[in-house]
């Protein structure tokens, strides 16, 4: 019931506009947005990256139906791209194609992401193409394929293992040789697109990790959950698949200690790092994909460090 209820106020524009003026709500928000630009997001990573973590960028931002907001979220992501390069920095980008107007057309978003990754390409980086809501999902998929057809292994994309869907995205992504970021999903969804019990939703996570560890082209594990982590450790282990071949992705401000556990025992890890003032219904969606981050949050406030 409470992850159902935070889920739905992240799509609230009224409750955006009320919570982000919040001192309280900015506060514990922060915990896991880091900063609302881009030099606070690296300010705030470094000691990341000297851990030997390294990083996703994600600047902030969804359901843009203005071209020349669209253009502008573009530039900006070229922008953080020349960033990256210049600093030296150990990172990669995500972009949602509704921050470049799916909602405007397949088309425009597609064009926007030529240019994003012609600039990738030439930096020699990567970017992944995060996946939204059940209703996105076939038309991001779409795209991606066939910018991969052209980019290959500069773009990857996500998928989302509560959809039922999902089994059978794996295995087209096998096929195509394709990146994929498995991750659980954190939009509100209905039964009949998405499991809604939390122990089929882990159940499908472990099949679906599984086959991308088998078959996949370096996965990415993205979870903050022990026992599916403790999974991951054994399957490897058991399969003699060799730690260079998939990382663990985790989020910016969850787990630091088991974040340093997993680089201490020689795993890939690489943290989720959004930033951007559109910080709002993000941090809706990590507090109600797992209450125990509010009640983190919560405690980090009144007790900060």
């Amino acid at each position: 019931m409470l992850r159902k209820t935070m889920l739905t106020l992240a799509d609230s524009e009224f409750v955006t506009r009320t919570v982000t003026k919040n001192r309280l709500t900015r506060d514990l928000a922060f915990r896991f947005v880091a900063g609302e630009s881009l030099d606070d997001s690296i300010a705030a990573s470094r000691n990341l990256l000297e851990s030997g973590m390294t990083l996703t960028l994600d600047l902030l931002g969804e359901h843009v139906t203005d071209p020349a907001l669209a253009q502008k979220a573009a530039d900006e992501y070229c922008t953080i791209l020349d960033r990256i390069a210049e600093l030296g920095i150990a990172s990669t980008i995500s972009v949602k194609l509704t921050m470049l107007g799916l909602d405007i057309s397949d088309d425009f978003a597609r064009d926007l992401m030529i240019r994003i990754l012609d600039k990738a390409q030439f930096h020699g980086n990567f970017v992944r193409i995060d996946m939204e809501g059940s209703a996105y999902t076939q038309r991001t998929l779409d795209i991606f394929y066939s910018l991969h057809e052209i980019y290959g292994d500069t773009v990857g994309i996500v998928l989302q293992s509560y959809l039922y869907r999902t089994e059978r995205d794996v295995e087209d992504v096998i096929e195509r040789g394709a990146k994929v970021r498995l991750c659980k999903g954190a939009y509100a969804e209905p039964e009949t697109h998405a499991y809604p019990r939390k122990e089929d939703v882990d159940a499908a996570f472990r099949r679906q990790m599984e086959r991308l560890l088998d078959d996949g082209i370096y996965p990415a594990i993205a979870t903050q959950d022990d026992a599916i982590i403790d999974v991951a450790r054994g399957y490897v282990m058991r399969m003699g698949i060799d730690k260079s071949r998939f990382e663990f992705q985790m989020m910016y401000g969850i787990r630091r200690e088991l974040q340093e556990e997993l680089v201490r025992e020689g795993y890939n890890l690489r943290i989720y790092v959004p930033f951007g003032d559109m910080w709002y219904p993000y941090f809706m969606r990590r507090m109600g994909e797992r209450p125990a981050n509010l009640l983190f949050a919560l405690r980090n406030i009144v007790q900060p460090g």
